[in-house]
């Protein structure tokens, strides 16, 4: 004979139980993003972003104003960076400055001493698969600043 059990009653506690697990679970999560946001960010891109911000069209205009495109590419174990102007000639600029990173974290920066081969920059260096991001400044004869992020896309 079967035995017939009464439906359990469903009490406040164990509705304080279910709200408090899963409030719980909401809090634990986002305090880990917020611990992992905070120990993976590089730090202050500039001290005052209102001063910054005063000089950003007429530094944007100045270096649109060069014509320049940037190429970026990795094949055996180099970077080669393509400058080019309008036309699609190689740009040789006066100084050149680059950090070759992960576009999540600062760990596997590196800044390449990239040289002038007559066609591009290069720099030997051996690259993981992946995204990359070349984040490059150069100065054009003429003492204009060009800075940009290049993506790299490495396969292997």
């Amino acid at each position: 004979m079967a035995v017939i059990r009464a439906p359990r009653k469903i009490t406040g506690w164990h509705v304080f139980a279910v709200f408090f697990l899963a409030f719980g679970v909401i809090i634990g999560v986002n305090l880990v993003l917020a611990y992992s946001a905070v120990k993976t960010f590089p730090g202050l891109e500039v001290k005052n972003s209102y001063v910054a911000s005063q000089q950003f069209n007429v530094r944007k205009a100045a270096q649109e104003a060069l014509g320049w495109s940037v190429r970026a590419d990795h094949r055996d174990g180099q970077v080669i960076l393509a400058i080019t102007d309008a036309a699609g000639a190689p740009v040789m600029v006066g100084d050149l400055h680059a950090v070759v990173g992960r576009a999540t974290h600062v760990r596997e920066d590196v800044e390449p001493e990239f040289i002038f081969d007559g066609t591009a920059y290069v720099a030997p260096l051996t690259l993981g698969a992946g995204n990359w991001n070349i984040r490059m400044t150069a100065v054009a004869p003429d003492g204009t600043e060009f800075g940009q992020r290049v993506i790299l896309h490495v396969k292997h």
